[in-house]
This record gives C-alpha cells, structure tokens and sequence, in this order.
C-alpha cells in the first residue's frame, strides 16, 4: 500500500516511517500542515494518507472533505493529541476512516493501517468491472431498451450495475420492473465525499440478484447536480464492486456524456435502418474520432433490422465507414409488449429473437474459459 504522511513534526514522520516500510508500505513523508493535502493526493495518488496535527476544530475538515471528494478511492487517517466527540462524527462526514492520538501508539498506528489495507485489498484487489456505454443516434433508436435488456442478460451470471446517465429523461428503471428509485444519481452526487462501495450499493436500485440500476433524477432540475467528476467517482467504485457497469447515455454529446464515452470500454452506438438514424451515427463516429477513440473502441447496432428495409445493411456500413456493426432483428410485438409492462426482454419473451441475440451479445462478452486438455495433453503437461 502507498502512504502518504503529512506532518509539521519531523520527528514523527521518521517514526511513523520507520514503524510501516518495514511492513512492506511504500512511504511518501512530506513535512507540513495540512494545506498540503490536495498537491499530495493529486502528485503521489497514495492508497492512504495519514495527517498529523489536525485536531478539534470541524472547520478544518472542510479540506479533508475536498480532498476525498477529488480522490474517492484515497483514505484519510487523523492523528490528534486530542479531539471531541464531535470532531469525532465530523471527522467521519468528512470521509475520514481512522482518528488516532499524536504521536500514535505504534500497535494501534499498525493495527489501524492494516484493517485499512483489508479494505483496499477487498476492493481494489479485485478485477476492474467493464464498462460498456450505449448511445443512440437518434430519439427511438431503442438504446435504452438494448442498454436495459443486455444488463438484464448479463446479470444471469454476473454483478452487473446500470447507471442512467440520461440525466433528464432516464427511466431506464421501468424497462426493468415496476420499482422506484428511493435515490437516484443526483442524490450520489451531492453525497460524493462519502461515496464508497456500501453507499453505491444501497443507492442502487435492485432489481434482479445480480442486477441494479443507479437511476436518473426524477426532477430535471436536478440534473444539473451531477457533474463530470461524480462520474469519475462513481465509476471507479462501480468498477471494484461489479463485473459489469452499463451506462445508458443521453444523445447529447454533454460534459457528463463525455465522461462516460471516455471511461467506457466500450461504445455502442445504436440507430435504425432510416437516413435520419445514419446520418446522426456518422456524426457520432466523427466525435469519437474527434475525441481520440480508436475504431476497434465503438461498434455500431443497427436496431430493427430486416433484410427487405429500404437501406440495406451494406448501404449503412458503406456509408459509415464500415465500422464493426451489429445487427438486432425487428421484433416489433414483442418488445413493445415488454416495454408497455415493465418487464425484462428475458422474462417476457425468452424465446423471442431479440432476447436470443441480445443473449448472444452477452455470452460473447464473457470471459471464454480456457478449452479442455486432451489426454496427451494431460499426460505430457506431467512429465
């Protein structure tokens, strides 16, 4: 673990640094106060940082606050000659995980870094999710609706978190049930600084096992809460905690938007077969161009498709520069009766061709388990 230790004493800093390098931590000493906090957390980016000195007034937590608001996944240790009850609980609110006295006990000090350590190691240990985001070309385009039912199909076998990102017209939830969110993404963003796996987890939605949504605001005014860093923020959190994260895009390409395209593994831009729907996904292919993404970053889904259309799928792919498309037949019945009772594609109609292509899609997204040993082989991995 990287450990930041920021104190005024510089004979507490050698001790502290003698008690924890032999632990096998990776120590970054820095003499100074505490204004200091934010250049060290943006330059050396320490799993942990320990503050000495800071004690008694609240106010002085306001910077600690800023700090893990800025880096979610950094902890913050206190260490205070004295303190109250109340700088205490503040402490806490302001994201602070452990307050010990100044000097620290050398027991306590390495008790406290390790029960930190374990909760690093619990998440961060852990393989980062992917990060699949959906856009669509134009209004109807069905993006939701994709976004919603392959969530649902991943969520079979793995943890998978829709976050709606349409952050004035998301209703990704009803595709998926009749169930309301008690918190929604503006509310996760004005409680950021505490943002960790267990407030993510009981701000999502569940509607499924292994499957729940982060919804939208109900209140369009709240939209405006929910700026680029809350992404950051809770992305990298969603990314220890879930195998899976979708993100149901707006079709404005916004600050937030923008967020989500850059922190996705994945792009998939979804349109119909009409010219309205390929021109806007040729403009969409020319930002991400813009943007830096590689082509092999974005495919496109041509949604509803039939073979007799008018534009045929050659004719798409020519003309939007044959990027790596995907095709999802027209199933008109079928999905709109999904869509009308709130039910998941997979419950409904199962059998049906969307649901068996959108499985499809899944399973292809699935880590391939490595194919069975022959005898021979067996027989010469021994000798």
């Amino acid at each position: 673990m990287k450990i930041a230790i920021l104190s005024p004493n510089a004979r507490h800093l050698q001790d502290i640094a003698a008690l924890l390098q032999p632990a096998g931590h990776t120590v970054v000493p820095a003499e100074g106060g505490k204004s200091r906090m934010r250049a060290i957390a943006d330059d050396e980016r320490p799993d942990l940082m320990i503050v000495d000195g800071m004690c008694c007034d609240p106010g002085e937590l306001a910077l600690v606050e800023q700090v893990t608001a800025l880096h979610p996944a950094l902890r913050v240790m206190l260490l205070c000659a004295s303190h109250t009850p109340e700088f205490l609980i503040a402490s806490m609110r302001a994201g602070v995980r452990e307050v010990l006295p100044s000097p620290p006990p050398a027991e306590a000090l390495l008790a406290a870094v390790d029960r930190l350590a374990a909760r690093i190691t619990g998440t961060h240990g852990a393989a980062a999710g992917r990060v699949l985001a959906f856009i669509a070309s134009k209004g109807g385009s069905g993006s939701t609706f994709l976004a919603a039912n392959l969530a649902w199909q991943l969520a079979e076998t793995r943890s998978v978190l829709l976050v709606d990102l349409n952050l004035q017209f998301g209703d990704a939830l009803s595709f998926l049930g009749d169930a309301r969110a008690a918190v929604t993404l503006a509310d996760v963003a004005r409680d950021i600084a505490r943002l960790d796996a267990s407030l993510l987890a009981s701000s999502a939605t569940k509607v499924a096992p292994g499957l729940s949504v982060l919804a939208a605001p109900d209140d369009m005014a709240q939209a405006l809460d929910v700026r680029p860093e809350h992404v950051d923020a809770i992305l990298d959190v969603a990314v220890t905690q879930y195998d899976f994260v979708l993100l149901d895009l707006p079709r404005v390409v916004d600050p937030v938007a923008t967020r989500g395209l850059d922190r996705a593994d994945h792009v998939y831009v979804v349109m119909q077969s009409s010219l309205p729907h390929v021109r806007n996904a040729a403009r969409l292919l020319q930002v991400f161009r813009s943007l830096g993404y590689p082509p092999a970053k974005s495919s496109v889904v041509l949604n509803r498709y039939e073979r007799s259309a008018e534009i045929s799928l050659e004719q798409v792919t020519r003309s939007l520069g044959a990027p790596h498309m995907l095709t999802v037949p027209n199933s008109y019945r079928e999905v709109s009766s999904a869509i009308n009772h709130g039910s998941a594609l997979a419950v409904s109609a199962r059998g049906g061709a969307v649901a068996r292509e959108l499985a499809g899609l899944a399973a292809s997204l699935l880590p391939r388990a490595p194919p069975a040993r022959g005898l021979m082989d067996r027989l010469f991995r021994k000798a």
